[in-house]
C-alpha cells in the first residue's frame, strides 16, 4: 500500500428546502459531493470553495466544518477529504468535463444516490 496521503477539500450544499446538492461524475458514472484535491500552497477552506465553484460553477460562502471522510482512492493511496457546510451565493450549473448533472435531493434520496459508503456513512453522522 502507497503511504502517501491525498488531502482534497468539498462542500456539503443545502437549499432552502433543505435539500442536498449531489453531484454525478461522468468519468466514474458516480454520484457524490463536491471536492477535489489540494492545490500546492492552497488551504483547505480555498481548496473547498474552488473545487465546488468548478465543480457545480456555484460560488458558496463557507460555513461550519462538517468534518472529513477517509478512504482509500482508485490508486491504492489514503484520500482525506474534508468537507464544510455551504450555501450558494451566486451562479448556475453547466455541465463540464467533470460533473455532467447534478441533483438535489432529501436525505434518504441522498443515501440512495450516493455510490460511496463512505460518503453514505459520512452523511449519516455528520451531515443530518
Amino acid at each position: 500500500m502507497n503511504d502517501q496521503i491525498v488531502l482534497a477539500a468539498g462542500g456539503i450544499i443545502s437549499n432552502d428546502l433543505g435539500e442536498l446538492l449531489i453531484i454525478h461524475r461522468p468519468k466514474y458514472d458516480d454520484w457524490s459531493f463536491p471536492k477535489g484535491k489540494l492545490d500546492f500552497g492552497e488551504k483547505l477552506e480555498e481548496c473547498a470553495i474552488r473545487e465546488v465553484h468548478e465543480e457545480t460553477g456555484f460560488r458558496c460562502s463557507l460555513g461550519e466544518e462538517l468534518g472529513l471522510v477517509t478512504y482509500q482512492d482508485r490508486k491504492g493511496r489514503k484520500k482525506e477529504v474534508h468537507y464544510w457546510r455551504m450555501h450558494i451565493l451566486e451562479g448556475v450549473f453547466k455541465d463540464n468535463d467533470e460533473v455532467d448533472k447534478i441533483h438535489w435531493s432529501t436525505i434518504d434520496e441522498a443515501m440512495n444516490l450516493l455510490s460511496y459508503a463512505h460518503d453514505q456513512k459520512f452523511l449519516l453522522n455528520s451531515v443530518v
